[in-house]
């Protein structure tokens, strides 16, 4: 479990392609020591297994499926990734419970400041449109955000809007984000699960 606090923009170092996966080397500043081999760490949103470890790098590998179905699978050597490491039971809960599952591509539509924050429209892909409501919870590319608005659209896709506060864009990847570029979205677990109750729930007694 994480919480969608990001607490260091790590770099890809090294890409090579497995006879199973894909292996990515990310540079990271946190101190390795303290890492162990088969510990889960959150990549831009989605949740990975460290198999080797350096003095300042750790390797994850990537499925194909992961590669395909998330912003991973155009990763290059030097780009940057927000990390989280997962959250230990006692940690101060400063976003929302976030899983680690991606749960499908959005779409930046626009940036625009807004006095020293920046305004980021997102479009998200049906069916998540059902779990997006405004002042709930989203996390974009491993980041906890608060949806502002959200635009259900005639083609089952959603519009939604976050707000980027300067220390916000100066700690993770989002701010280097550009109009077009694909994110990484996961829904808040609460929504979903309220969405599965409420598609099951009997008639009113």
């Amino acid at each position: 479990m994480f919480t969608g606090i990001v607490t260091d923009i790590g770099r890809v170092r090294e890409v090579r392609e497995t006879d199973r996966d894909r292996r990515y080397e990310i540079e990271t500043a946190w101190n390795t020591d303290g890492i162990d081999l088969g510990a889960s760490i959150s990549h831009a949103g989605c949740c990975l297994t460290v198999t080797e470890k350096g003095a300042d790098w750790f390797a994850v590998e990537v499925s194909n499926e992961t590669l395909s179905k998330t912003t991973l699978g155009a990763w290059k050597t030097g780009d940057g990734v927000n990390l989280e490491r997962a959250a230990k039971l006692g940690d101060e809960m400063g976003g929302h419970v976030v899983s680690g599952h991606v749960d499908g591509l959005g779409r930046v539509i626009s940036i625009t400041p807004e006095g020293g924050s920046h305004r980021i429209e997102v479009e998200a892909p049906a069916p998540l449109h059902r779990y997006i409501a405004a002042k709930g919870s989203i996390t974009i590319d491993g980041v906890s955000l608060t949806v502002n608005t959200v635009t259900d659209q005639s083609d089952g896709t959603a519009q939604f809007t976050v707000n980027l506060i300067p220390h916000t864009q100066a700690v993770t990847t989002l701010g280097a984000l550009a109009q077009g570029q694909a994110v990484n979205l996961e829904i808040d677990v609460l929504a979903r699960y309220l969405q599965r109750m409420e598609a099951h729930r009997g008639p009113a007694r």
